[in-house]
């Protein structure tokens, strides 16, 4: 790559992708929104059950993974990207997002549930997956545009898919447990 194709606008690569940014953005807003109301409901029903260690660990998650969602999606309609505004944008959020998912498991194994396979696959392989494939995108844009572009759109879907997936399962566990808490 020479020094003036990192200026190069990748706007034209980027312009087939507007709908689908539109609507996975919009699907994780409203997921979002979605979230809040569970999380007040659940913790109006089971109060006892939710300690702040186990929704940091379990809950702020899945708000970070439809949020990166949304971000994404703003990022990637902004006019005029050249291939070093995207290469700084996808290592950014790439980088960001592993050190986020470390951290998030550091408090996996904090709380108070012990996490199985299917919990280890989506709530620490998945995420680290999907933001490690965006820093290999942000690596790659220069030379492979369409095919970093297909990464981009691939962590995305499975940052949304792994929000729906964990806010499922907390709002499923908590309501089994508190079934078995309060029967008699």
């Amino acid at each position: 790559m020479s020094r003036f194709d990192r200026f190069v606008v990748v706007t034209h690569a980027l312009a087939g992708w507007q709908n689908f940014y539109v609507i996975v953005g919009s699907a994780a807003g409203a997921l979002i929104g979605l979230e809040f109301v569970v999380i007040a409901l659940v913790t109006s029903v089971a109060q006892h059950l939710i300690d702040r260690r186990t929704l940091r660990a379990f809950a702020t998650p899945a708000v970070v993974y439809f949020t990166s969602v949304v971000v994404l999606a703003a990022l990637l309609n902004v006019p005029h990207h050249t291939t070093a505004s995207l290469r700084i944008c996808l290592l950014a959020f790439g980088f960001l997002g592993v050190v986020y998912v470390s951290w998030v498991t550091f408090h996996l194994h904090r709380a108070s549930y012990a996490l199985d396979l299917e919990d280890r696959a989506f709530y620490v392989v998945a995420p680290v997956a999907s933001f490690t494939a965006l820093f290999v995108a942000g690596l790659v844009v220069g030379s492979r545009t369409l095919g970093a572009l297909d990464i981009v759109a691939a962590s995305t879907v499975l940052l949304l898919v792994t929000g729906i997936h964990n806010t499922w399962d907390a709002a499923v566990w908590t309501i089994a447990t508190a079934a078995t808490t309060v029967a008699p």
